[in-house]
């Protein structure tokens, strides 16, 4: 009896080693065969989407065999593995191994969008808006509307967001991304502003950002931040009027067609410089950290006036008699090329013309 016993042991041990063997064996066969593709693309994985439905879906495909297999190779050995969503590349001569490797590496197709320094809401929006492979769940929203999505209700949207390339994956939503601007935004002001020079006139970073936002509209030329920022800064000083072009164009805008006349100098809005005193009421565009950096660390002069020279860069006057002989020689007479700002970094048509 125990002969027998001993002898149905050894073959239970035995078909057990077989089938072992042969589940080996079939998970092998189903993890080295290449998938069945003529030409790239791209597998779209959504939230939620599990490894055993993606499996299907592609076995459905033809693009590959034994998904039954591979669903058992993935519940057996790595169990707890997370999919992340987005979009994985796959290639022809990939293997069902290769491509099981991206997915437990994470390694999703990842895009870009650029948000330009200078650039207004408005622009920003409109940028976000083009994206195709972004969840778009901010389009039919006012500003206001948007600002209470992203947890800051109240806030005035213009310049809070962080110029800078931002990475994405497919189906990321534009209010993600938005965040993360906004975080960096508050993050750089913050770096900056605990390093400012003393003496200046903002009572709070706010106040240091839309200084900024000026600065960044009047000059590209990275050495001119600081001297416009301190004539800007003396201006305010002695009680003058800052005066400058970028913030009548962005008081006017959509109404702004690339022509900005006396009649809009004279025209009263809380963004005309030439009318109100002190600094807008908002930034007027992204900043980046130059030109926060420039805010908070004015160059010391006496400089009080500057004017476009026609090639991006400007004139510093310390007389007004000064200032008008420069305006004469760059403004009244202007050459075929004249830039007010250069080329082509900002997609700028304001005529950055002096204070």
């Amino acid at each position: 009896m125990i002969r027998k016993l001993l002898l149905l042991l050894e073959g239970c041990v035995l078909l057990a080693g077989l089938l072992v063997a042969f589940v080996v064996w079939q998970q092998h066969q189903a993890l080295e065969q290449p998938l069945t593709l003529s030409e790239e693309r791209m597998l779209d994985v959504p939230a939620g989407a599990t490894p055993g439905g993606v499996l299907n879906r592609l076995e459905s495909e033809g693009v590959l065999d034994n998904a039954f297999w591979l669903r058992a190779y993935w519940r057996f050995n790595l169990q707890g593995q997370p999919l992340h969503s987005g979009e994985y590349r796959l290639t022809p001569g990939l293997t069902v191994r290769d491509m099981l490797g991206l997915w437990q590496r994470g390694e999703v197709v990842q895009y870009s969008l650029t948000l330009v320094e200078g650039w207004s809401f408005r622009q920003v929006r409109a940028a976000l808006a083009r994206e195709p492979r972004l969840n778009l769940t901010l389009t039919d929203l006012t500003d206001a509307q948007l600002m209470e999505r992203l947890g800051q209700p109240g806030v005035n949207p213009e310049g809070r967001f962080f110029p800078d390339t931002y990475r994405f994956v497919r189906g990321m939503s534009d209010l993600d991304l938005l965040k993360q601007a906004y975080t960096r935004l508050e993050l750089v002001l913050e770096e900056e502003w605990a390093q400012r020079s003393e003496g200046l006139p903002y009572k709070t970073p706010y106040d240091a950002l839309i200084m900024a936002s000026m600065i960044e509209k009047e000059t590209g030329v990275p050495h001119e931040r600081g001297e416009i920022a301190g004539v800007f800064v003396r201006r305010l000083a002695l009680g003058m009027r800052l005066q400058t072009d970028p913030t009548v164009i962005y008081g006017l805008g959509e109404r702004y067609n690339g022509r900005l006349t006396r009649a809009h100098l004279r025209e009263a809005t809380p963004y005309n410089t030439y009318v109100i005193d002190g600094m807008p009421p908002t930034p007027i565009a992204l900043v980046g950290r130059e030109a926060i950096n420039a805010a908070l660390h004015p160059v010391d002069g006496k400089s009080l006036y500057f004017v476009a020279r026609g090639d991006g860069s400007h004139v510093f006057s310390n007389s007004l008699e000064a200032h008008n002989r420069a305006v004469r020689e760059y403004q009244l007479n202007r050459r075929a090329d004249y830039r007010s700002s250069p080329a082509p970094v900002r997609s700028d048509n304001s005529t950055k013309d002096s204070p």
